[in-house]
């Protein structure tokens, strides 16, 4: 829609336009306060000697004192104080803002997910790798919630299900969007990004498999290692969301139409209007009422 006036003219899209590129903030904020957090909730749990340190690799099968109630230098550990993510977000009162980052973690990722889904229809089409990608970040969101609002020693079926779900979803996720970057790019920023969301697929996939082998394990050092590998592998995917930023920055209120339609693409009037016009003639007025309608 085109507004004329004898000291100003503009369209509706001008007003939108220059606060879209604030949706770049969304894919970096998702790391930052999500990393942040965890070791936050890291550093609550180990204040309140419910996990181990990490750099603790002595571990005993037995303590004659659960590690709460221990005083001193040197602390008994045994396999329950393996500072696992999720252990170290069970008790309170670290568990409270555990679930509160996940909760607001996964949230993040739909808005993300969806946001990447309509941007790439808008400025390409759509097709199996992008509809596949909003489905397994989805599915990776409803993981993280149940994840992070059912902890492993209250509720450790609920618990495990939702890591089952979200761990594999998310390394699905980051393998489809390292794909579609590649068969998406054009000039040669974009196939940078491409190889930087590849190697960050692949570090992912490898700390994610040496993660579950070693958790399998009745090693203590081999436990301790996957724990450490869990970390690390979160942070990379964090870190995943976060290269989002390059497109972000174009996300127009075309994208947002988009979602409006249910990504059925853009209207075609609005295609229609951004056609060099015909100058002269009654062709000239007609682009000028359809402009104006």
């Amino acid at each position: 829609m085109v507004f004329s006036h004898p000291d100003w003219s503009f369209r509706c899209e001008d007003l939108l336009s220059p606060d879209m590129s604030m949706w770049v903030i969304l894919p970096v904020s998702l790391p930052v306060f999500t990393i942040t957090g965890i070791w936050v909730v890291y550093a609550m749990a180990l204040y309140n000697q419910h996990v181990c340190p990490v750099h603790n690799w002595l571990y005993n099968d037995s303590c004659e004192e659960q590690l709460p109630t221990q005083r001193g230098p040197e602390l008994c550990c045994t396999l329950d104080n393996i500072p696992l993510i999720s252990k170290c977000g069970t008790l309170p009162p670290e568990s409270c803002f555990f679930s509160l980052i996940c909760s607001t973690g996964a949230f993040m990722v739909v808005l993300i997910t969806l946001l990447r889904y309509a941007h790439v229809i808008e400025k390409h089409q759509n097709c199996v790798l992008n509809m596949a990608s909003l489905s397994t970040g989805w599915i990776c969101a409803a993981g993280l919630t149940m994840v992070g609002n059912f902890q492993v020693d209250f509720a450790k079926v609920l618990h495990y299900v939702g890591a089952g779900v979200a761990f594999p979803s998310s390394l699905l996720f980051v393998c489809l969007q390292a794909a579609l970057t590649y068969r998406l790019a054009k000039t040669q920023e974009e196939y940078r990004v491409g190889h930087i969301r590849a190697g960050m697929a692949l570090l992912a996939l490898i700390t994610l498999v040496l993660s579950g082998v070693f958790f399998c394990q009745e090693s203590f050092a081999l436990q301790h290692t996957s724990a450490i590998f869990e970390w690390v592998y979160c942070m990379i995917v964090m870190f995943f969301y976060g290269t989002f930023a390059f497109e972000f920055g174009g996300v127009s209120a075309d994208t947002l139409i988009i979602l409006s339609r249910g990504g059925g693409g853009l209207p075609s009037l609005s295609l229609q209007a951004n056609k060099p016009e015909i100058s002269g003639g009654p062709g000239h007025h007609q682009a000028e009422n359809l402009s104006i309608l």
